[in-house]
This record gives structure tokens, sequence and C-alpha cells, in this order.
């Protein structure tokens, strides 16, 4: 996919810009229209355009602070048809984040497992304990007990 005309690029540069800075504010609601805005800039097919994966994991990102789980999955899942690797870290724990607030707990492991395993405990440094708690207590602990920062 050839890369967006100038203008166009500015655009959607600027509007993901306010989305990060309204969802930094808790202004999830307004970061969404941001984010959407954005995304209805890409020409078709809009996943092979290459500000697709952040400007979806964007609307992920608003749509799980304001609660609503099964729209954040969906955009996280499309982050993946996007170009993200399903080995990435965040996105494991996003995607993850959201299946275990669906109550589908054991693909909620699935990908927790995976952000754990990459980066250990740091990575859940920002979120609820629940997450990191709920992950451990799925796996066992090496014989000597976990390492530090694990």
């Amino acid at each position: 996919m050839p890369e967006l005309p100038d203008d166009v690029k500015g655009e959607v540069d600027r509007l993901c810009a306010e989305g990060d800075e309204l969802l930094d504010q808790d202004g999830y609601e307004d970061a969404l229209a941001r984010y959407t805005a954005a995304w209805e800039l890409l020409p078709e097919p809009r996943e092979d355009c290459p500000d697709a994966m952040w400007i979806q994991s964007g609307i992920g990102d608003a749509h799980f602070y304001r609660g609503d789980f099964a729209l954040a999955r969906q955009a996280f899942m499309r982050v993946l048809r996007c170009g993200g690797e399903p080995d990435n870290p965040y996105l494991r724990l996003r995607l993850g984040r959201c299946l275990f607030e669906m109550g589908e707990r054991q693909e909620a492991a699935n990908w927790l497992t995976g952000a754990y395993l990459f980066e250990g405990k740091k990575i859940f440094a920002d979120d609820d304990p629940k997450y990191l708690e709920f992950i451990k207590a799925q796996l066992n602990p090496p014989p000597n007990g976990w390492p530090e920062g694990w």
C-alpha cells in the first residue's frame, strides 16, 4: 500500500495525537471519536494502510477504558489483521485483559501468559493487579519461586 498523501497523513497524525492526549485525560468518548475519524480517512482496504495498526490500537484502548470489552477485543483482533504480531507482548496484554473482563478466562490465560513470558511482571505495572495475580495462579512457579521481576 502506498504511503498516504501528506495532507491526509498530517490529519491522521493530528487526530491520533489528540486521541492519545484525550485518552490520557480519561476523555474516552472524545478519544474514540478522534481515532474513528482517523480510521475513516484511510483508503480501502484500510487494514493495509501503514497507520491502521496504531489507529486500531487507540480504538481498542478507548473501548476498553469505556468498559466495552467486546468492541475493544474486536479492535485488537483487527490490529492482528493490520500487521500486528501475535507475539507482541502489549497486544497480548490488551487482548488478554479484554478476554478476562468478558469472562473468557481460558483464552485470557493464553494471551496473558504470552505477555508475561515475554516481559515478566513489568508489563503489568500500570494495570490492575488482578491480571498479574490471575496469570501467576495459572502457572506453576519455578522450584525456587519466582525470580526477581517475575
